[in-house]
């Protein structure tokens, strides 16, 4: 397999992010960026529902923004957790890149399974 490079861009992003966390360290932290996650998901997935819903599935540039933001809050809390659980994001990014090469060689990139 091709070596995969570090993204590094990624930790400067990180480091950013870890300035604005101001939520308590204690031993529901996880929980929370795990929940924040996943929230700030789901506002992603409701504005492209409502592009469906509203505007027959047409994206326009104001759509695509708020998404974009919507995409930032996601990014800041995936940066935050990957911290907290002993990551930085070149290293999350790199580790996703390699398994998805590795299923493409394989030729298992569709299917399911986290260990495919």
């Amino acid at each position: 397999m091709k070596y995969i490079e570090d993204i590094v861009e990624l930790d400067d992003y990180q480091k950013q992010a870890l300035n604005t966390d101001v939520y308590p360290d204690d031993k529901f932290n996880i929980g929370y960026k795990a929940l924040g996650l996943c929230g700030e998901a789901g506002e992603v997935s409701d504005k492209i529902k409502k592009v469906f819903r509203d505007c027959d599935g047409k994206l326009n540039e104001n759509k695509a923004h708020e998404i974009a933001k919507e995409l930032g809050d996601v990014l800041w809390y995936l940066s935050t957790l990957a911290y907290k659980l002993g990551y930085n994001l070149s290293e999350i990014a790199t580790m996703n890149i390699y398994k998805l090469r590795k299923r493409m060689e394989e030729n298992k990139i569709h299917g399911n399974g986290d260990n495919r």
